[in-house]
């Protein structure tokens, strides 16, 4: 059986995107209208250069910052891991296992294409990633 690729989950998207100089107010307001845990920010032609997620805006606040202030650029995530459209779901799933996050954008040439969290998918595939973690724990 042949997991879901990365095309196929993001197909219909429109992710969440905002530039490096919008504030931290903006993101949390715009996270919470679309109901989603993360923003990808861009430059010129869709080209990922962070994220900012739920986790980032506890941070700031917890640090004292001011979120109507504070743009994206100072407080994102730089250059975060991404996947590739043609890549797996079995590939997302251990990168979040491995890296412990819960956001990976989907990127093609460093051009945003969607994104996915940990709670996308279905239980088939994680079935797959505890299967495969039982066999190699097993041959350790």
């Amino acid at each position: 059986m042949q997991d879901r690729a990365m095309a196929e989950i993001v197909r219909d998207q429109r992710p969440l995107v905002l530039g490096p100089e919008a504030t931290v107010a903006e993101a949390c307001a715009a996270m919470h209208r679309r109901r989603v845990g993360a923003v990808l920010v861009i430059e010129e032609g869709d080209r990922l250069v962070g994220i900012f997620t739920g986790r980032d805006a506890v941070r700031c606040l917890a640090e004292g910052c001011d979120a109507a202030r504070t743009p994206l650029h100072r407080v994102m995530t730089r250059d975060p891991v991404t996947l590739a459209p043609d890549q797996h779901a079995l590939d997302a799933l251990r990168l979040f296992s491995d890296g412990g996050f819960r956001h990976l954008p989907i990127c093609r040439d460093g051009r945003v294409c969607g994104i996915v969290s940990r709670y996308d998918f279905r239980a088939m595939e994680h079935a797959r990633l505890d299967d495969e973690t039982r066999f190699f724990e097993t041959l350790r």
